[in-house]
């Protein structure tokens, strides 16, 4: 269906114009024909020779023109017709000035036809035939040149007039087209950078899902390793130290004792672990609390003397913060409780502005550190692994400095992040 918008209605117009422009040769033939042979002119052609040459040119626009309608892109073609056909109106007109109706089909014609440089005497020429009709045939415009003479620049005036308009409108539909054709292409660039938008979009969902998906997994395997690994590592040294003990009742129930406590401690955390909560001593206490209270229970647990301290004004920071911090704490103070044998272990909270840093400590035996980062650990472990990347996720660096019988450094240092006082 046809859109009712300004473009169209413009080119079914031009459509209807030419449709017009193709019959009105016709018309002005025909009528000029009738004229003359009705009233033929003193000194003219004879009826027969008058109907002969109006045939011919009937012929010559037909062939031309009506015929032929693709033939108006071949420009020296066109030359050829437009040159006959003003040779056949200035016979025509000697011939009888009623055909001065036919004559200014040459005004029409000029512009379709002529390359623009000729357009000027295409227009001239039919001005003068125009003009030589309109004062009454050859032999008088001759005899009564002056008058002819103003004839001819009243009607190159007019039909120059039109013909400028005609001109910038030519050259306005033009532009318009031009406009129109680059819109098309811009158009045709929007949609296919808009395909292109989709299809890198699409990939990007994918690659986040991917993403998404690898850090769940990776955040799973620290929580994992973080509360059941540990804690079942925990259990386990507290049964062997029961099944050490069973013939000492009280130690025995001790060492259970604490496996259940343990047991039931890390069924929690992991619990809390998979709804991804924090854990709970952060819960219920501020980072610098917790922290004390883990010693407290780790000391208690493995019987070694574990000191807190706190340096610098404690404040709140980002959850994510003190949950690394507070794993870091963990996952050394269990290295130190399966590999370092020590006596004491000493952990120092430290609030530097916008760094905070924890340093766990002990004098166990110590280990030689192996690059890379991932294996600088007793045993090929995991914990050192997890730690580093639990602090490089929060922007923070984990530096650890041990050797064999000289006990082992850990530090971990990120900034402070600011976190809500609630």
């Amino acid at each position: 269906m046809t859109s009712s918008g300004g473009p169209d209605r413009l080119t079914n117009w031009r459509e209807r114009e030419a449709r017009v422009f193709r019959v009105l040769p016709y018309g002005g033939l025909v009528l000029g024909t009738l004229l003359a042979l009705l009233a033929p002119a003193p000194k003219g052609l004879g009826p027969a020779p008058t109907l002969a040459v109006a045939v011919a040119t009937g012929c010559w626009i037909a062939w031309f023109v009506t015929l032929h309608p693709g033939w108006q892109s071949r420009l020296k073609l066109m030359a050829v017709y437009y040159a006959g056909l003003l040779t056949f109106a200035a016979v025509l007109v000697a011939a009888s000035p009623w055909y001065g109706f036919f004559a200014w089909v040459g005004y029409i014609h000029a512009f379709p036809v002529l390359p623009k440089r000729w357009r000027i005497a295409g227009v001239t020429t039919t001005a003068a035939l125009v003009a030589t009709s309109q004062g009454g045939g050859l032999a008088i415009a001759l005899s009564h040149w002056p008058l002819w003479l103003v004839l001819v620049l009243f009607n190159l005036g007019a039909a120059g007039s039109v013909s400028w308009f005609a001109m910038v409108g030519e050259q306005e539909d033009a532009k318009r087209q031009r406009l129109m054709a680059e819109l098309g292409e811009a158009n045709r660039q929007l949609t296919e950078t808009v395909r292109e938008n989709a299809g890198l979009h699409a990939q990007l969902l994918t690659q986040a899902r991917e993403a998404g998906v690898l850090d769940e997994r990776q955040r799973m395997a620290r929580e994992i390793h973080d509360t059941l690994a540990q804690g079942l590592t925990g259990i386990i040294t507290q049964l062997e130290a029961a099944e050490q003990t069973r013939d000492r009742s009280a130690d025995w129930r001790r060492h259970v004792d604490n496996a259940l406590a343990l047991a039931r401690e890390s069924l929690t955390e992991a619990r809390r672990s998979v709804r991804a909560v924090r854990p709970e001593s952060l819960e219920t206490a501020r980072l610098p609390d917790a922290l004390v209270e883990l010693g407290e229970r780790w000391s208690a647990l493995h019987g070694v003397r574990a000191e807190v301290s706190v340096t610098g004004q404690a404040h709140p920071l980002h959850p994510e913060v003190e949950v690394t911090l507070l794993r870091t704490a963990q996952e050394s103070l269990a290295n130190v409780a399966r590999h370092a044998s020590a006596s004491r272990v000493g952990l120092t909270l430290s609030y530097m502005g916008d760094v905070v840093t924890l340093d766990i400590r002990d004098d166990g035996v110590g280990f030689t550190v192996v690059e890379p980062p991932a294996v600088c650990q007793p045993a090929g472990g995991y914990g050192l692994t997890v730690m580093r990347q639990r602090v490089t996720q929060v922007g923070g660096e984990l530096a650890v400095e041990s050797e064999p019988g000289g006990g082992t450094a850990v530090s971990a240092s990120m900034p402070a992040l600011a976190g809500s006082a609630g």
